[in-house]
């Protein structure tokens, strides 16, 4: 398994229970969580999955204060991620650029989210240039995997609205689309293959 061949249901629902994790600053959940994630869509040793889980960790950590949070220390501990990823060699990337395209769709679903400043668009752009340059995938083929995403963004955010309950079916919602996003994913980088 690697980035050009994950389990989209597994890493959806890994995914799912980070972002849960995340929005109650359960930072150990998160870490299994990324953990989990890392390891099924990168496919790396464990090593590197563990170094890379952590800098997932610390960069979420450092991004998710608000309105205090630090963009550039969230950049170097996703470009350390994007470092390890790139060492495997199936994703041709620059860890710099790969970690600005990162952290800049967080940035604008914060605007969106907290600030109403950007619209689901901008969100859905900014998700199709971090994913067709990771994947070196044409725009086209994961814009589909980009509006589920937002889709999975927009019913998070409706639950952390409503107070971040964990019984709560705007979290199967979100699993659901996070997992269509993946399985959209897989079929772009398949299609590019």
């Amino acid at each position: 398994m690697g980035p050009r061949d994950f389990d989209a249901v597994a890493l959806g629902n890994r995914e799912c229970d980070a972002w849960a994790a995340y929005y109650r600053r359960q930072w150990r959940a998160f870490l299994v969580s990324a953990v989990a994630m890392v390891r099924i869509g990168f496919g790396m040793s464990w090593p590197r999955t563990l170094r890379g889980a952590w800098y997932v960790l610390r960069a979420n950590q450092l991004w998710a204060p608000y309105p205090d949070n630090d963009p550039p220390a969230a950049r170097a501990c996703m470009r350390r991620f994007y470092g390890l990823v790139a060492r495997g060699g199936e994703l041709r990337i620059d860890p710099y650029e790969a970690a600005r395209r990162e952290v800049e769709w967080w940035r604008v679903h914060r605007m969106h989210q907290r600030e109403d400043q950007l619209s689901e668009a901008d969100l859905v752009e900014a998700l199709v240039d971090l994913f067709s340059y990771v994947y070196s995938a044409e725009r086209g083929a994961v814009r589909e995997a980009a509006e589920h995403r937002v889709l999975a963004m927009r019913h998070s955010d409706e639950w952390v609205d409503a107070g971040c309950p964990v019984d709560h079916p705007l979290l199967a919602a979100e699993r659901a689309a996070l997992i269509a996003s993946y399985s959209a994913l897989l079929a772009a980088v398949h299609t590019r293959s």
